[in-house]
Parts: structure tokens; sequence; C-alpha cells
């Protein structure tokens, strides 16, 4: 059996506080990225995450879904806008634009989206990583 590791969507409300959260639960006392990259890295495994996978159960998710939503989208790309490369700068531009309207991907999407590709029939499912959304 997997060993399993919750979160809870009760202790954060933004993307930094997130990636707290993982720190806590995850990967006690390792230094890490604390970005969306940075993150995909860890369910690779190598960071202290236990060989051949866990479960990642995340506790009150619908309010993660909310407080993770468009608002915090909006705030996370424009963010990025203000460091990326100037060649993407209309991309991102164009990301807001969408996220203001309700539109795209939300942030609380691209944690599912990464946690997924690590488990069932992701691209990395060899990494072990099962999501339980409580």
């Amino acid at each position: 059996m997997k060993p399993i590791f919750e979160i809870d969507g009760d202790r954060f409300s933004t993307l930094e506080e997130f990636y707290s959260e993982i720190s806590r639960v995850l990967i006690p006392n390792s230094c890490w990225g604390h970005n969306l990259d940075a993150f995909n890295d860890i369910l690779r495994g190598g960071f202290g995450t236990p060989e051949g996978g866990f479960i990642l159960r995340w506790k009150n998710s619908s309010k993660s879904r909310e407080l993770l939503g468009y608002p915090e989208t909006v705030r996370q790309l424009e963010e990025r806008l203000g460091k990326c490369h100037p060649a993407n700068r209309e991309l991102v531009r164009l990301d807001i634009n969408k996220a203001r309207k309700n539109e795209g991907s939300t942030v609380f999407d691209w944690l599912i989206e990464i946690i997924q590709i690590h488990g069932g029939t992701g691209d990395e499912k060899e990494n072990g990583v099962e999501l339980e959304l409580a």
C-alpha cells in the first residue's frame, strides 16, 4: 500500500501558500524553488518523497478549486507577465484576458494537471503519484 500524504485546502488560499503546504506535508525541511516547474520535479521523486509513489489526498479540494480560481489565476499571470521573456508577454496577456472572462485554465487546474502527469495514464505515470480529491 502506498503512503498517503494529505494536504488541506483550509490551510491555503494562494499558490504561494499551496507551496508552503506541499513543503510542510511532502518534503519538510527541504529547499525547493516554490514554482510550478519545481513542484513538478518534486513529484518525480528524489526530494524525499517515497520510491514507488504515494497518494496525495487533497482535503477540502472544492474550497481550493474556488480559491485557486480565476482571481488567483489573474494574479499569478500578472506576476508572470512582469518576469517573463519579452517574446512571451503577448501570450501571457492573452491568458490574463481569458482568465478575466473566467475562461481557460485556473491555478487549481494547473496543479491538478501537473499531479496527474505523474500517475494513472499520465506521461510520467512511472512515478506512481495518485491524486484523491476529498
